[in-house]
């Protein structure tokens, strides 16, 4: 007698549904991985302490405060104060984004991982849901890494940077999605240089060091734009102490940036995988 064997249902188009046991399994493979290299994610906390050191504590004593946001009677906080949050947005953002583009490149096009793991009753949508989850939760780990720093260096002057936990989950979910995205788009390492040349400049003016009203108002309307300083605002404003509709915005966004990115993404990495 032959046993019966249960296959995936087949939805209206034609893919099988991702099944949140297989996408467990992934999170669960890379956390099996990641006890042996616990380094690395260390090495991302490391990397905006050092930008907090000399930027924001550093060159922070030669400017003082920053007009213009909350805090003291002037309406000003201290320039650490005004660079930590930006530093922690960007530390979710290049945690959730490296996993999804550096590491997963080497599984996807050296190591050809995925080829194997497509061998069992796991989907591709089961692979890529659970590689952006546990992108999305090792941006959370180097976030709350970071955020342990500054609260050691006694940067956190309101009980509302608690939100900042959330908040990093839902950057992990923009930028873990656009990596995904990414991935199916590059074709060798050296590609890996165009991403620095995005990356870098948006890291730079995205309002990290210095407040959006130094640019001209075209500019502006650019800088707003960028996924970066939505991040950026969703976690300065309740670190400041500001808490109210106006976090609706930059919360929307990523939501809406996530979610298209990663529809996008699924439907590229299905083809790549089964191409």
């Amino acid at each position: 007698m032959t046993a019966a064997v249960d296959l995936p249902t087949p939805t209206l188009s034609g893919r099988p549904p991702a099944r949140s046991g297989g996408a467990r399994a992934m999170v669960l493979r890379n956390v099996m991985i990641y006890r042996h290299t616990w380094p690395l994610l260390a090495a991302e906390v490391f990397e905006p302490v050092l930008y907090l050191v000399s930027f924001g504590i550093g060159i922070g004593a030669l400017v003082g405060h920053v007009p213009g946001t909350a805090g003291t009677g002037e309406g000003a906080v201290r320039y650490p104060q005004f660079v930590a949050p930006a530093l922690l947005a960007t530390a979710a953002m290049n945690g959730a984004m490296n996993e999804t583009t550096f590491n997963m490149f080497g599984k996807l096009r050296t190591d050809r991982t995925y080829e194997s793991i497509l061998t069992t009753p796991m989907t591709v949508w089961d692979v890529a849901l659970g590689e952006t989850c546990w992108a999305l939760l090792r941006g959370a780990l180097v976030t709350a890494g970071f955020l342990l720093v500054v609260l050691a260096l006694g940067l956190v002057g309101s009980a509302w940077a608690l939100l900042v936990l959330p908040s990093a989950l839902l950057i992990g979910f923009a930028f873990a999605s656009l990596g995904l995205l990414v991935v199916t788009l590059l074709r060798n390492w050296q590609d890996f240089q165009l991403i620095q040349l995005v990356m870098l400049p948006m890291f730079l003016f995205a309002t990290t060091f210095y407040p959006l009203g130094v640019y001209p108002r075209p500019v502006q309307l650019l800088v707003e734009c960028l996924p970066l300083y939505q991040s950026i605002e969703l976690l300065r404003q309740p670190f400041l102490g500001q808490v109210g509709p106006a976090l609706l915005v930059p919360a929307a966004y990523l939501l809406v940036f996530g979610t298209a990115s990663l529809a996008v993404a699924l439907r590229r990495l299905e083809t790549t995988l089964r191409g």
